[in-house]
């Protein structure tokens, strides 16, 4: 969706909603994993994809354009989940959030592959071999970087894969290791689209808690440098909604953010664009606000904004910022 249109409505109450997912795609399984193809053979004749921060749906019709069975992998990925001290995803494994699909109305069960992926090198079999889990996250993680040998913390420090931030209090040295690598999650299954039929996929989960106690939004410029800079370039924050988080701020609110992402631009991998498009975005409450970018949004509730399209091919992914206020007595 293209940058130029941003939504903005007012609410209250506090959430915290974290990534969300991604549009299907053809896959293949090869040396390094799967590998996301095109097909000419299948296409998306729709897409509903309902977003909001407590749960995903979407739901795909197929048809298969072919006068022959089509048997394929279909992949599913989930968000990044990335290391580092900046890190905004309270979640320790995607796998900890709750995941569903059905086709033609029956369950199937997906699997999962995940790796550890530092630049575009795939380290996944030397974590492991080192005994740490994949994730860069996690208590579980935190304890096994400190039981490791000093050489081998110092190795995961040169290749870039480790951050120390240890530091000395009192003569006590204190152990601080920050993982920078990226888990990248994706289910999978194998699919068989019947010759000149169509098939409807759904997919349903909670998206993980993670967001922002704070928020840049609502204060004023100083010099002409908005605070929230790169923020509010990513999700279109335009006037309505810049005035609305002030107006939250003169009330004495505390502001929160949440985010919640979907990945579009898989939707490009099938035959032709998606025929018939829905978005609808759920900002939760009614007072909350909401900003994303899009064409032809608009409101059909008093916390939903749809965005309908025809013959839609994806060029970028869906970012929402979820602001909410709360009053934090003294």
């Amino acid at each position: 969706m293209r940058p130029n249109l941003c939504i903005a409505a007012l609410l209250a109450s506090f959430m915290l909603a974290a990534p969300a997912a991604a549009n299907d795609s053809v896959a293949s399984m090869g040396a390094g994993g799967l590998v996301f193809q095109r097909t000419d053979g299948i296409e998306m004749r729709s897409e509903d994809l309902h977003v909001s921060a407590r749960e995903i749906r979407v739901r795909y019709r197929f048809y298969n354009r072919t006068d022959r069975d089509i048997g394929t992998l279909v992949a599913f990925p989930m968000p990044d989940l990335r290391g580092g001290i900046e890190s905004d995803v309270a979640i320790e494994d995607p796998l900890q959030m709750p995941f569903t699909t059905t086709v033609n109305g029956r369950r199937v069960v997906t699997n999962v592959e995940q790796k550890a992926v530092f630049g575009d090198v795939d380290h996944s079999d030397m974590i492991r071999g080192l005994g740490l889990p994949l994730s860069p996250r996690g208590e579980a993680t935190m304890r096994a970087l400190a039981t490791l040998p000093r050489p081998q913390i110092d190795m995961l420090v040169e290749m870039g894969l480790l951050e120390d931030r240890s530091w000395t209090d009192a003569g006590v040295r204190r152990l601080e290791l920050v993982p920078l690598w990226t888990l990248k999650t994706t289910h999978y299954w194998t699919q068989v689209f019947p010759a000149g039929r169509e098939l409807d996929v759904r997919h349903r989960y909670a998206p993980a808690v993670g967001g922002s106690v704070g928020s840049r939004f609502g204060y004023p410029s100083p010099d002409g440098v908005d605070p929230a800079g790169e923020d509010a370039a990513r999700y279109c924050a335009d006037d309505a909604f810049r005035a609305g988080a002030r107006r939250m701020r003169t009330r004495g609110l505390s502001l929160s953010e949440t985010w919640v992402d979907y990945i579009l631009t898989t939707g490009a991998n099938w035959a032709e664009p998606i025929g018939d498009f829905r978005l609808v975005v759920d900002k939760g409450r009614s007072r909350n606000l909401v900003s994303f970018c899009g064409e032809g949004v608009r409101r059909i509730s008093s916390t939903q904004f749809e965005i309908r399209r025809r013959n839609f091919t994806p060029t970028r992914d869906l970012s929402v910022l979820i602001l909410t206020g709360e009053r934090i007595d003294d």
